[in-house]
């Protein structure tokens, strides 16, 4: 039987807090991106053969029966994988989750390039491995690994595509072999887009088990459920219905556990409640200010240091663009925490990203908002202003980074009690919920966070509530 949604959910989110979450990624995860799946690709050579690509369930032979019949030349199926998977592909919504989530291990069939760039889009250092010789380099200050295990799209005469590549494969790519086996047994696999059809998987997947004796470490898959619709005759769709779950069942002798989607776009859903769950443990701390109107600069710079301390000692991740006069409360609080009372490292509990300064790095101002905030899944707000022509104005800054932290489905904790544009954004949020009962839970706390009677202490220990809520 397959597993709920949110067992997989919650058990793939203790991998990416571990550090051991990886990915396998089929054909299906570049679907939207408009590449082709095997048998798209192969339904010329398949029509030239005289053959119809939609009744043949084995397509390596398909591929293999052209190859025969050029005289083994290659030519012709390089040509089909250059022209099918390099021409103007861009990563879909699926490719910027997963890279936007800590995972470092990539493996994929796919020739495409859309894993790399969507790592490389999102700032990482992507070391990919085509051939068995990547495989002994190291990249200095990699964040990601991509382990293209039948090739490449640029070196199409080494991809695996024919029967007799996956015959020798064995035996010519056998670091791979190695590799995979070894991520197999240490990390936890998520396989997105994959129809488990593989010959090469299903042999690394065999003899893992006959040397572990069925001692397998737990893996999740996504499957589309047969739908009755699809069907003319209900005698197909049942037998259709019986053998999805016989096929289920038997991919828990690798340990691999189902969840089974509707649609397609589910995935998509499911993958942003992980980044959405994940991120909770992130909180986004947006503040600026030339004036501390009532309570004074110095009360003002003790209530963030304290905030920042304390959110840390509760085990959140901080991100901070360093605001003009916040930035260096939130840095003294947060590194009191970090390095007198945890004895932890900076880079795990503190992420600091001042903004560039100078007209010419200012149109970069709000792509580099949307970086930093999509780090985290609650956004704190507070106090909004800046001096202009020695007049103080509110925040235009923190208004944008409110509305990109909305758009990106953050929690939004405006701390109405600090004043400036905190207050303006603390009165927007309360009229937007007023008729949303789902935010009654938390409409108490947030009303709260407004009433200029509370001291900032009392404020500080409802945020803390207010954020364990949403956590």
């Amino acid at each position: 039987m397959p597993i709920q949604k949110d067992v997989f959910i919650k058990n793939y989110l203790k991998a990416l807090n571990n550090g051991d979450a990886a990915v396998f990624a089929g054909a299906g995860l570049s679907a939207s991106s408009g590449c082709v799946n095997w048998k798209q690709l192969l339904k010329e050579i398949a029509e030239e053969l005289e053959l119809d690509i939609e009744k043949e369930s084995d397509l390596v032979a398909v591929a293999q029966y052209y190859y025969n019949r050029s005289g083994n030349n290659r030519a012709r199926l390089n040509e089909i994988i250059k022209d099918a998977f390099q021409t103007g592909k861009l990563p879909n919504d699926n490719h910027h989750i997963l890279a936007r989530l800590p995972i470092s291990t990539y493996w994929t069939t796919n020739y495409d390039k859309l894993i790399e760039k969507s790592l490389e889009n999102n700032g990482k250092i992507c070391d990919v491995k085509v051939c068995c010789a990547n495989l002994t380099i190291t990249l200095k200050g990699r964040d990601a690994v991509v382990y293209k295990m039948h090739g490449d799209v640029d070196r199409p005469e080494e991809s695996v595509l024919i029967r007799d590549d996956y015959e020798s494969y064995h035996h010519e790519k056998t670091p791979f072999i190695n590799a995979l086996s070894g991520d197999l047994m240490t990390k936890t696999f998520m396989f997105i887009g994959f129809s488990f059809t593989d010959p090469n998987f299903s042999y690394i997947c065999a003899h893992l088990r006959a040397h572990l004796k069925g001692n397998l470490r737990e893996h999740y898959c996504f499957l589309k459920d047969v739908s009755e619709t699809d069907y003319s005759d209900r005698d197909q769709f049942e037998y259709e219905k019986r053998k999805l779950l016989y096929f289920i069942d038997d991919l828990k002798r690798f340990n691999i556990k189902t969840v089974l989607i509707k649609e397609y776009s589910e995935i998509t859903e499911i993958l942003q409640s992980i980044k959405r769950r994940y991120n909770s443990r992130t909180v986004y701390i947006s503040g600026a200010a030339a004036e501390y109107e009532p309570d004074g600069k110095e009360a003002y710079e003790e209530f963030i240091s304290k905030l920042s301390g304390l959110l840390i000692h509760k085990g959140f991740k901080i991100v901070s663009g360093y605001g003009l006069g916040v930035g260096s409360a939130v840095i003294s609080g947060a590194l009191s925490e970090i390095y007198y009372n945890q004895k932890k490292s900076l880079t795990d509990q503190l992420i600091l990203r001042p903004f560039p300064q100078g007209d010419d790095v200012k149109a970069m101002w709000e792509a580099y908002r949307q970086d930093m905030i999509s780090y985290s899944g609650i956004s704190i707000f507070l106090l909004g202003n800046k001096k202009e022509n020695g007049t103080t104005v509110l925040s235009n800054g923190m208004r944008s980074e409110y509305e990109i932290s909305k758009k990106q489905g953050n929690f939004l904790i405006p701390i109405g009690r600090t004043g400036y544009i905190s207050k303006e954004l603390w009165r927007e949020l309360l009229d937007e919920k007023q008729d949303d009962h789902t935010f009654d839970i938390y409409r108490g706390d947030v009303e709260s966070l407004g009433d200029d009677t509370k001291t900032l202490d009392e404020v500080m220990e409802t945020v803390i509530e207010l954020i364990k809520k949403v956590k």
